[in-house]
């Protein structure tokens, strides 16, 4: 038997590998992919964690006290907060992000504050659980009532 010996031809030009070029766009998409990642997850909430409520520009006004019904309340959602008016005159106010797992709450009904996600529900004199699966009462939002005018803040 005879051995064939190949030899490789130099050639005046460099090669270039094929991985080398089906990963170049990868170095240039990578940066761009995850930051995009962390842009999209920055607005997520932890599992489990407390949602903070948000204020709008402070002692902005945010309703009439006319605009909030005796024995319910009103969802704000640009201001991610909730009002409510469990008796005359007393006003509420809580985070509007359900304490489960930070689904935004719409609607307030037979005296509860209503998340539509899985079916918590929250006393509106007080913002504590009347039904779960949230465990976690709604925190409190800071606002005034300045005559008939209600203020975020």
């Amino acid at each position: 038997m005879t051995s064939r010996r190949r030899t490789a031809r130099l050639s005046p030009r460099p090669v270039i590998a094929r991985r080398s070029i089906l990963a170049a766009p990868a170095l240039f998409a990578a940066p761009a992919f995850f930051a995009g990642v962390a842009a999209a997850l920055s607005g997520c909430q932890v599992y489990g964690g407390q949602p903070q409520a948000t204020a709008a520009t402070p002692a902005s006004a945010l309703a009439q006290l006319a605009d909030i019904p005796v024995g319910g309340g009103r969802v704000f959602a640009a201001q991610k907060v909730v009002v409510t008016q469990p008796e005359p005159g007393v006003v509420k106010a809580f985070s509007a992000i359900c304490t489960h797992q930070g689904c935004a709450v719409t609607e307030v009904a037979g005296g509860t504050i209503n998340c539509p996600c899985h079916g918590s529900a929250f006393r509106i004199a007080d913002g504590t659980v009347a039904s779960g699966p949230a465990t976690t009462p709604l925190p409190s939002a800071p606002i005034t009532v300045d005559g008939a005018t209600i203020r975020l803040g």
